[in-house]
């Protein structure tokens, strides 16, 4: 069964893999050539990449990544504020690539403001375009049995002319396919929408309702990842078992299991295991919190700090794993979260700075942010997606062997990691597989 919480879907809705921008404001302007129907160039990657068939040549800023990770779990954090009984399941990967491709159009204490709730001060705009763009080149091609796809696009309103920069980095660093589309088109909001269910493997197929008349742009980003385990879980092992809600509710739920040979650690009150996708790039790490604790105290200890402190201590052990088979959807609007981490001035109508991406006799904001995702955790892997909508109106001896056996069969963390780069692509608060 799937799990499906809305939340004031009508204006609002929170989800795993969904980024979208739109970017209202009230009149046409000629600061810039049209953009364009087209995609990005493609020599991009290759200003990008070092070795463009060699992506793990690639070298990846290690501030973009660490301040990705810690975006994401103070919007996890504010997410899941006061809702420790519900599944939370987002991709901060995906609204980090929106929101970066939308800073390139910021100027004044807008810029300031966005750059400070996504943990980029410090570095400059073309540092930061740079090392997203070495962070997408090293992902393309992350695994041979786990498919990860990135996409970014803008969908502007014909007739405006947008700033040339503004498009030229975004097409070049973000590889964003551009389109001019007539808004008023009633048949407008499927275009995008069919584009989002292509990137995403048509497990996200709306992620925008109506495009209003003050919508003048959509920045979007897509991302889907299917990956199949390193040692698949034998189907013939998988029962009904009791899984327990944090009401203490009980409710059967197909639980699969494995014993082998894991990267595993053991915090102070819960056990986290890798489960590793392919050849290993790639895993799902999966958090059990102690059953005093609970899920909800774990969360409130989620931070870069800890995270980093945590990845650091898997060891190998051996071990047996029994994991709920879980499918889920998620969906949610963001104003209201990334206000609270700072950045509400891109959201003020008269406030708003948005002048580096299009000059208009109104002001340009951040109308809404909507972000919806997918997962689906089987016996042969994970399949995953989320999109963003931006709208204007992302060794020596070995010491003894452990042993454990770990049993989830309560409410439980879990995220998508890149090994590699130390990428943190989904996360969840999973309190009800069903």
């Amino acid at each position: 069964m799937r799990c499906l919480r809305r939340n004031n879907f009508v204006n609002a809705g929170l989800g795993l893999l969904a980024l979208l921008s739109l970017i209202a404001c009230s009149a046409a302007t000629d600061s810039g050539p049209a953009i364009s129907n087209d995609s990005a160039s493609s020599n991009t990657r290759d200003a990008m990449n070092d070795s463009q068939e060699n992506p793990p040549a690639v070298e990846v800023d290690r501030r973009l990544v660490s301040a990705n990770t810690k975006f994401g779990f103070k919007l996890f954090a504010e997410l899941t504020e006061g809702k420790a009984d519900e599944n939370v399941f987002i991709s901060g990967a995906s609204v980090g690539l929106a929101l970066a491709m939308t800073y390139n159009g910021a100027e004044g204490e807008t810029k300031k403001a966005m750059a400070r709730a996504l943990g980029l001060e410090g570095m400059s705009l073309d540092e930061i375009n740079l090392a997203y763009a070495r962070l997408r080149a090293s992902l393309e091609k992350i695994d041979p049995k786990v498919r990860l796809q990135i996409a970014n696009s803008l969908w502007a309103r014909r007739g405006l002319r947008f700033k040339p920069e503004f498009i030229r980095r975004n097409k070049e660093f973000y590889g964003a396919e551009t389109t001019e589309l007539n808004f008023d088109d009633p048949n407008a909001a499927s275009t995008i929408n069919a584009w989002v269910k292509e990137k995403t493997g048509g497990k996200i197929d709306k992620i925008i309702e109506s495009i209003e008349s003050d919508a003048i742009l959509f920045l979007i980003n897509a991302i889907y990842f299917k990956g199949t385990w390193t040692v698949e879980f034998d189907k013939a092992k998988t029962r009904e078992e009791d899984f327990t809600l944090a009401s203490g509710i009980q409710k059967k739920r197909p639980m699969m299991r494995q014993s082998g040979r894991y990267l595993y650690f053991e915090g102070e009150d819960f056990q986290a295991v890798s489960l590793p996708y392919g050849e290993g790039r790639a895993s799902m790490y999966i958090f059990l919190p102690g059953k005093t604790s609970g899920l909800g105290k774990f969360c409130k200890g989620l931070n870069g700090g800890n995270w980093d402190r945590w990845m650091s201590q898997f060891e190998k052990a051996k071990g047996e794993i029994v994991l709920p088979r879980f499918k889920l959807e998620y969906e949610e609007t963001l104003n209201d979260a990334l206000r609270a981490l700072g950045m509400g001035v891109a959201f003020d109508p008269n406030g708003a700075n948005l002048s580096g991406m299009i000059g208009t006799n109104g002001n340009a904001f951040i109308n809404e942010v909507k972000h919806k995702t997918f997962v689906e955790v089987n016996e042969e892997g994970t399949e995953a997606a989320a999109a963003t909508s931006v709208g204007i109106s992302v060794t020596s001896a070995r010491p003894p062997e452990k042993t454990f056996r770990m049993v989830i069969d309560r409410p439980f963390f879990c995220a998508i990691r890149d090994n590699r780069t130390g990428t943190v692509l989904f996360m969840g608060g999973i309190n009800d597989p069903e």
